[in-house]
C-alpha cells in the first residue's frame, strides 16, 4: 500500500500565532517540532496499517527558504521519504506512479471562517474566495482535486474542528477526521495536547487506511471552471495577460478547462 501524507502547519496542536509558522521568527522553531511530530504520527498509523511506501509532501509557505521545507529532516520517521518541492501543487510524479490513499495533517479552514484557526486560503495570494464549478473550496479542497487527478482518495484529514467539519462537506461522511483543537478566534483556540493530539492522528491514519474506499477520490466535475475572488486588485492584474485566464469583475478571475487539472494549471502556474 502506497500512502501520501500532505501536511500543513496551522492545523497541528499547540500551533495557535502566526509566528509559530513563519520563516524566521523565534517561535517558528517550537512550531518546526510540533509539526513533525504530528506527521511522524501519520505515518506511525499508515505503517501500522500495512503501508509499504509513504512519502509525505510538507505544503506550508512559511516564507524564505523554508517555505515547503518546514518539517524538521532529522526529526522525521525514517520509514518514510519526503518531498521539498519548489512551486505549490508541482509534486505530482507519486501520485502519477499510483497512490492508494492521501492523509492530510495539519489542515486549516478556508479563508473567512469564523472558527477556522489561522483561516486563509493561499496565503500570500490574497485570496478572499475559491470556487470549483461553483463549489466554495480551502486549500483542502486544491489538495483533494490533486490527488484526484490521478484516482487517489483522501482518506483522513486532520486539524482545527472547522477544518475537519469543511473537509467531510467536500468529501463525504466516510472521512476519518481527527479534532486537535477549537477555534475561538483567528488565533485563539482550546487545544489538546500535542502528546494525545499525536496519539489520536496514529490511531485515525490506522483505521482510515483499513478501508481504501471510505472515500471516493475528489473530483471537482468536468469541465471544470476554477475561480477566485481577491481581496483588491492587484492579483488580478498581475495574471490577466495569462493565456486561458478571464478577468470576471474588478477582483475577479477564471480558468477553464476538461479537467480541473487543466483548468488549474491555466490559473495558477506562471
Amino acid at each position: 500500500m502506497r500512502v501520501h501524507v500532505i501536511s500543513d502547519m496551522e492545523g497541528v496542536a499547540g500551533i495557535v500565532k502566526w509566528e509559530q509558522t513563519t520563516g524566521g521568527e523565534a517561535l517558528y522553531e517550537e512550531g518546526r517540532k510540533l509539526y513533525t511530530q504530528e506527521i511522524n504520527a501519520a505515518v506511525r498509523g499508515a505503517k501500522a496499517a500495512g503501508a509499504t511506501e509513504i512519502v509525505v509532501m510538507d505544503c506550508h509557505g512559511a516564507g524564505k527558504g523554508w517555505t515547503f521545507n518546514s518539517l524538521l529532516p532529522e526529526d522525521l520517521d525514517p520509514d518514510c521519504e519526503f518531498v521539498v518541492q519548489h512551486e505549490w501543487t508541482e509534486y505530482t510524479a507519486f501520485l502519477e506512479q499510483g497512490c492508494d490513499a492521501a492523509l492530510f495533517v495539519g489542515m486549516h479552514a478556508r479563508a473567512g471562517t469564523r472558527d477556522g484557526v489561522m483561516n486563509h486560503t493561499i496565503s500570500g495570494r490574497d485570496y478572499q474566495n475559491l470556487w470549483f464549478n461553483d463549489t466554495l473550496v480551502g486549500e483542502t479542497g486544491i489538495n483533494a482535486a490533486l490527488c484526484g487527478t490521478w484516482g487517489c482518495p483522501v482518506l483522513m484529514v486532520t486539524g482545527d474542528e472547522a477544518t475537519c467539519r469543511e473537509a467531510r462537506e467536500l468529501l463525504g461522511d466516510g472521512l476519518t477526521t481527527v479534532v486537535v483543537k477549537w477555534g475561538i478566534g483567528a488565533e485563539a483556540a482550546r487545544m489538546l495536547p500535542p502528546a494525545r493530539a499525536r496519539e489520536l492522528i496514529e490511531e485515525g491514519a490506522r483505521r482510515a487506511l483499513s478501508n481504501l474506499a471510505a472515500v471516493e477520490p475528489y473530483d471537482p466535475g468536468r469541465p471544470c471552471e476554477v475561480r477566485a475572488e481577491f481581496k483588491s486588485t492587484t492579483e488580478p492584474d498581475r495574471v490577466l495577460q495569462r493565456p486561458g485566464v478571464e478577468r470576471i469583475d474588478d477582483r475577479t478571475i477564471a480558468a477553464r478547462g476538461e479537467t480541473w487539472w487543466e483548468a488549474w494549471r491555466l490559473f495558477y502556474f506562471e
